[in-house]
């Protein structure tokens, strides 16, 4: 499975902040800031998939020197609208391999943004290309979802979001296990029409995380359930981890 790295970002532009709206609270955004800030230190932080901003804009109010990546200049540009968007320094290009030739104490991607790479190489070579950019104490941070093979049968899941007199969203998924991939088409129905967004992810479990950042030469230094730090266990459906130079 390959997907050009702007696609999702081009097509989901318009909609995205709209979609995402329960994500934008500040018992969604302000534990992450915390933490982001604290690793940063005084140092520059660098976030790949910026986006629409949702994390580096609260980051950079923190008095944090923010800077993104991104492949999509039509998500770029909702940023770029909100106030401080235009003040924030964004790469334009793919984050499976970059080279910007600065350090940063923090490097961050959210949000299940990562498994945005859908190979297992383009996910490695990321890990390589942020171990180049961190700076000595530098880290790297990770926030994506356990995977739940239990949500899947024969390979497919369907379900009903956003479910409004007016409108309902409708997402349907397919599965790999070989490829550890998911093809996902998100279909909004309302009076107006249908429309279609797709999504591809390739995730990754934990331990294979933990070998792909020690093959760049990082190691796990923290794994939490969440941003508020807590202990990650075998039900945890989600992580955020931290890594650090071997």
């Amino acid at each position: 499975m390959k997907q050009e790295p702007s696609g999702y970002g081009d097509r989901w532009a318009e909609v995205y902040d709209q979609v995402h709206a329960h994500l934008d609270t500040p018992e969604a955004i302000d534990p992450a800031v915390s933490v982001l800030s604290e690793l940063a230190g005084d140092g520059p932080a660098l976030e790949l998939g910026i986006g629409t901003g949702r994390i580096a804009l609260p980051l950079a109010r923190r008095g944090v020197c923010v800077e993104g990546m991104d492949a999509s200049a039509a998500m770029v540009e909702k940023m770029r609208q909100k106030p401080g968007g235009a003040d924030i320094p964004v790469h334009l290009g793919d984050f499976a391999k970059f080279d910007l030739g600065s350090s940063y104490s923090v490097v961050f991607v959210v949000f299940n943004t990562f498994f945005a790479l859908t190979s297992q190489d383009e996910q490695a070579s990321c890990m390589r290309s942020v171990s180049r950019h961190l700076s000595d104490e530098g880290v790297l941070v990770i926030e994506a979802f356990v995977p739940d093979m239990g949500r899947f049968e024969r390979g497919q899941h369907i379900s009903a979001s956003n479910i409004t007199q007016e409108s309902v969203s409708i997402n349907l998924d397919r599965h790999n296990p070989v490829t550890q991939t998911v093809v996902s088409s998100h279909l909004r129905l309302s009076p107006t029409g249908v429309e279609i967004f797709p999504v591809a992810v390739r995730y990754a479990w934990p331990s294979e995380l933990d070998l792909m950042a020690r093959l760049a030469g990082l190691r796990l230094r923290s794994r939490w359930a969440d941003w508020h730090r807590s202990p990650f266990t075998a039900t945890s459906p989600g992580h955020v981890s931290v890594y650090q130079r071997a």
